[in-house]
């Protein structure tokens, strides 16, 4: 192999509202938004740590957006990580009114075993907040 990945930059996600989205993932896990202008347009972003998802609505055009080949909203399942207990995730997203799909359940992550607790975006994308 003549190279090796290091990280993560950002990822994209198909949405089916933006501004709901991009609401919810303040509210929900404390994402900061942003909003910039790439060479087609406003877009928007929500930022943690030194990442960030890009929120794209799923009926852009295909040639302002670069993207997959099925570009539908929910087809997604993602991990993030937190240093809080996850007892805390799931009493922040109680108080909320976010429902808890699963969790505290123990899961495997990609640096060993880690705690987790399961809810749903606006979109039906699985999202699971774990701590290692």
């Amino acid at each position: 192999m003549s190279f090796t990945i290091d990280s993560l930059d950002h990822l994209v996600l198909n949405v089916a509202d933006v501004e709901a989205s991009a609401a919810w993932y303040a509210r929900v896990l404390g994402m900061e938004r942003i909003d910039f202008d790439a060479r087609t347009g406003k877009r928007v972003a929500m930022r943690y740590g030194n990442q960030k998802i890009n929120l794209r609505p799923s009926d852009g055009d295909p040639v302002a957006w670069f993207t997959g080949v099925a570009p539908v909203p929910g087809s997604a399942d993602l991990c993030f990580v937190t240093r809080s207990r996850p007892e805390d995730v799931a009493v922040h997203w109680r108080a909320l009114g976010v429902g808890i799909e699963a969790g505290p359940v123990p899961r495997e992550g990609a640096r060993g075993a880690m705690t987790s607790v399961y809810c749903r975006d606006p979109d039906g994308n699985l999202i699971e907040v774990a701590t290692y």
